[in-house]
């Protein structure tokens, strides 16, 4: 985990109880009132869905809410943004993953 807990102008960042949650099937630890992208971060977990057309892996990018790259599905809700949105206990979040492109699909066809 790769997470700071001695900040060199803040200096020692108060203890926070841990919590659990799920990203993809698999377990992590995060700590209260921390947001879904810095626990995924903390964890080492830096591609949080595929783009929809191009399939390539996206991140965090502005990590302050205006550029939706890291779009996250939590607990069945689509579209959350990982970097706006506070881990809770046992939640469980989901990748973004490449969507079937239609129109692409009918030219094909």
């Amino acid at each position: 985990m790769t997470r700071l807990l001695d900040h060199p102008i803040l200096g020692k960042l108060p203890e926070r109880k841990a919590i659990s949650f799920q990203f993809d099937g698999k377990n992590y630890e995060a700590y209260e009132n921390e947001t879904i992208a810095a626990a995924l971060l903390a964890n080492g977990v830096i591609t949080l869905r595929l783009h929809e057309e191009s399939g390539k892996p996206r991140g965090i990018y502005c990590n302050i809410g205006h550029c939706m790259e890291c779009r996250v599905t939590v607990n069945g809700q689509p579209n959350v943004r990982a970097c706006l949105t506070i881990v809770q206990q046992g939640m469980v979040v989901e990748s973004g993953k490449q969507l079937p492109n239609a129109i692409k699909r009918m030219e094909e066809g």
